[in-house]
């Protein structure tokens, strides 16, 4: 999710780690730390709760459905765009390497067996496939960060190299790549996390100026309202990034690739209006923004839970609505909080170094600080 999710002890520009701290205290950033992000952070994981609490609603109240539309409009791009940022300083070292599996693989395969374990609870038997390749519902972006960060060196290495990343994913897009790895999603959404590498502190810098917010306000609204008939016209398709436009029953090669354009073009505006209005000072936001990762995969295995039973069937309507939104603000509450935290770090963090190799720093690291404490 962010996308994603970094830890409060990062101490270069640019480096992320989606791990939290060992302490259960709130964290004081680094002095170069951008608050900024980590508030926008908070806001994103707020908004993918929010929208994988209503969605359940959608069919039923149109309010919803349109709420539901205008997150989706944006809310996983703007991730993507700081995750990219913040991924900059991957350079394929052996040792950050390891650390990448580590901190998305394997609570990948932690939360893959999890949510199989419910799948096959709620159905009463297997599910429909037992393949670790085939990311279970919001498990796609640990893949996609992952494959995203390992081609870093790569896209360092081109002179233009968010022009290259379009034209992947424009190409990805008229071929069917199926479910394995959420291939359309990580070649359709790469643009943004490319944007995001190329990024510096001085972009940024261009979000003060008053003019911008003001354009940026006047994007959220709009886009607001446009969400109302967008919602009912267009496919939600659009917004998931994850299947070809030969899939569409429009021709793929024309009309098609210019609506994904469009919708490119949109999410990006979104975002830089989202990150223009997110206050760029220290608020009660900026130290959960450390956590995002903890929200990503808990609340998935909250609302996967939830789906089970007859909640949504009792809380319908405006009523209804009220209530499933004021429920996911209580759970991304909930999940960053500390006792919280620790009962998930086993799966959220686990550090089974024994996956590598006996030279590798990080194992002998863990193995001399536990002698020490020993």
């Amino acid at each position: 999710m962010a996308s994603s999710t970094t830890s409060p002890q990062h101490g270069r520009p640019g480096e992320e780690r989606c791990a939290s701290s060992s302490h259960a205290s709130a964290p004081t950033p680094a002095p170069d730390r951008d608050a900024r992000l980590d508030n926008a952070k908070f806001l994103l994981i707020a908004l993918v709760v929010l929208g994988h609490g209503i969605e359940p609603l959608t069919g039923s109240y149109e309010p919803t459905r349109a709420l539901y539309f205008w997150i989706y409009l944006f809310h996983m791009p703007a991730f993507i765009v700081i995750s990219g940022y913040l991924s900059r300083s991957f350079d394929g070292s052996s040792k950050r390497v390891e650390r990448l599996f580590l901190s998305l693989a394997v609570p990948y395969l932690v939360f893959w067996t999890i949510h199989q374990v419910i799948s096959g609870a709620a159905r009463g038997g297997l599910p429909d496939s037992l393949s670790v390749l085939k990311p279970t519902w919001t498990l796609w972006f640990l893949v996609a960060l992952f494959l995203w960060r390992l081609s870093v060196p790569v896209w360092k290495r081109l002179r233009w190299p968010v022009a290259v990343s379009v034209a992947v994913s424009l190409f990805a897009a008229t071929a069917d790549l199926g479910s394995t790895l959420s291939l359309g999603r990580v070649l359709s959404l790469l643009p943004f996390f490319v944007l995001g590498l190329c990024l510096r502190r001085e972009h940024f810098a261009l979000l003060d100026r008053t003019w911008v917010r003001v354009c940026s306000a006047a994007v959220l609204v709009g886009t607001a309202v446009l969400a109302v008939p967008m919602s009912g016209d267009l496919s939600r398709e659009w917004l998931f990034w994850r299947n070809s436009l030969t899939d569409r029953d429009i021709d793929p090669l024309a009309p098609s690739i210019g609506i994904r354009l469009a919708f490119m073009a949109l999410a990006l505006a979104m975002t830089v209006a989202v990150l223009a209005l997110t206050p760029k000072r220290r608020t009660w936001m900026t130290a959960l923004g450390a956590y995002t990762l903890y929200v990503y995969l808990g609340h998935a295995v909250f609302y996967r839970v939830l789906k089970t039973t007859p909640w949504y069937d009792l809380t319908g309507g405006a009523v209804g609505a009220a209530v499933n939104i004021a429920l996911a603000a209580a759970v991304t509450l909930l999940l960053c909080a500390p006792w919280m935290r620790r009962c998930m770090r086993w799966a959220v963090e686990p550090q089974p170094t024994w996956f590598l190799p006996e030279d590798s720093p990080l194992r002998r690291g863990k193995a001399g600080s536990g002698a020490g404490t020993g």
